[in-house]
Formats: C-alpha cells, structure tokens, sequence
C-alpha cells in the first residue's frame, strides 16, 4: 500500500486539525520539555497501524523520534511494549490520541479478521471484506482487513460490477443486466451477481457472471448444488473465458461458518470486521 499518497496526507492533515486545531491549551503546564514513552497493550491482538501512525508523529513534529517494535499484521500479547517514542513532550501529548485512536480502531479490525482467518487456515477458501466501512476511512479499514489474514473485495463501484437485490428488481432482469453492463464497461469489468436461490445462480452463471454471491444460503443447498453450478459454468458457450467461476457465500454467522467450509467455495465475505469488532486497548506511558 502507498501510504505517501495525496489523500491519505489530506487524512493526516484533517485529523490533526480536528483534535489539535490552533493548538493544546495544556501546553503550558509542562515542565519537561522533551519527554518519552512507550505504547503497553492491555489485551491480546493484531497489531495495525505503524505506517499511518509514523506519518502523524512526522507532520505533527519531526523532531519526534518514533521506534517500532512491532510490524503490522503480527500478534501481540497482554502488557507488550508495542513502540517506543521521544521528543518535545507537547508533540508527544499533542499527538497522543490521534494516533491511539487509529492504531486501537484498525487493530480491532485485524483482530476480529484474524479470529476468523484461522478458521479458514486448512482450507483454499479466502475471507474477504465487504464495501461496508465508516465513510473516509475505507482504505485503512481495509488494510487491516488483510493486516488480519483476509483479502480485500472491490474497493468501491468502480472496480467491480455486483448486481445486488435492489439492481435486479429495479431492472428487466439478470440477462439483460448482464448485457448492459457489458455492452457499457470494459471487457476487463468483473460482473458479480447477488443470488438468493439456486434458480438466479444459475440465470446468472448463464448468462455469463464471473463470480456468484450465495446469501445466506443453508449450508446443506450449497453442499447440494455446487459443482451443478460450476458445470454449468464450464458448459456455458456465453461465458467470455475459460476461468473458473468464482463462488462467493455471505451473511454467515461466525459461530457457523465451520458449516461452510464446502469444497468449491472460493470466498467467505463478511462485514463483521468492521461492523462488528471493538478496539483493542492500548495505553502510552511515559519512561523516566
């Protein structure tokens, strides 16, 4: 990920002057003018964070010496020094609970992800996120998404076409659906379709779907009608290559997913990471 790019600098830029704006009025109490500390986890987790939180010590002052000791997407237990800080003690207060925030919210992220991913670790299946992320922060909240072993769906409506519920009661029907959006996108546009049945997968794979969503379908159907669905693919003379369909299920429970783990499934998709998952704790604590 390029973490040097021009929104995320702008991110950086408004999150500091949300919470710093024209300056702490603490500041003239310190005594100290250079100070250090350390970052304690108070619980178990997966660490995210260190690259958008080295960025915010250096725009807020440079003079801000920043040590990890800990790399994103790696464990961490109870009470672990994560990193190490020093410099003009007002930079480090001043910068405290923007980078706090950031760190605790994407860890939870990478946490809940990962509680998941080792679920899947004896399996070819992949977990994959989904577009429902807190608007401004959807890069970021991705990142930790893989930071925690999954992998990212389509980024926004741009990079991949899902026909959903609503976009085929609001059209003529999945066919058509299809062509239109072939007949209007580049040939490289990958057409995901929304199914709640067997019947609409298989309208959809006909008429010529890269990948198939099964919503909460019962595992038992699935189980049932999954290499029917692949055969068609691999039978279709609609289908615009000779990849294997891609079989995506959601709306799992996560108590149940061990009910999915169905050869053939290339994708379990949640929102829960995101959705779902709390903060991890830490603490920063100054060093004498």
């Amino acid at each position: 990920m390029d973490w040097d790019t021009p929104q995320i600098s702008q991110k950086i830029d408004d999150w500091i002057r949300e919470d710093i704006g024209n300056g702490d009025l603490t500041k003239s109490c310190l005594s100290k003018e250079e100070g250090k500390a350390s970052w304690i986890a108070k619980e178990d987790g997966i660490f995210c964070g260190i690259e958008i939180i080295k960025r915010i010590f250096n725009k807020v002052d440079k003079n801000i010496s920043f040590k990890p000791l800990i790399n994103d997407g790696e464990k961490f237990i109870k009470d672990q020094n994560l990193i190490e800080i020093k410099g003009p003690s007002s930079s480090l207060l001043s910068t405290e609970r923007i980078t706090l925030n950031i760190a605790m919210h994407l860890s939870g992220i990478s946490t809940y992800a990962n509680k998941i991913t080792e679920k899947l670790k004896h399996t070819k299946i992949k977990l994959a996120d989904t577009r429902k992320t807190t608007p401004g922060l959807r890069i970021f909240e991705k990142y930790a998404f893989k930071c925690g072993g999954g992998i990212n769906h389509r980024m926004g409506l741009y990079d991949a076409a899902m026909l959903k519920e609503n976009h085929i009661a609001w059209s003529f029907n999945i066919e058509d659906s299809i062509e239109r959006i072939r007949s209007n996108t580049p040939f490289t546009t990958h057409i995901i379709v929304e199914a709640e049945n067997i019947t609409q997968a298989e309208s959809a794979i006909l008429a010529g779907a890269d990948s198939i969503l099964l919503d909460e379908i019962e595992p038992e159907i699935l189980k049932k009608n999954i290499n029917h669905l692949k055969d068609i693919a691999n039978h279709n003379n609609l289908k615009r290559n000779k990849k294997e369909l891609l079989i995506e299920v959601s709306g799992i429970k996560i108590n149940e997913i061990e009910k999915y783990l169905i050869d053939g499934v290339n994708f379990i998709s949640t929102s829960s990471a995101t959705t779902k998952s709390k903060w991890i704790d830490f603490s920063m604590r100054y060093i004498d």
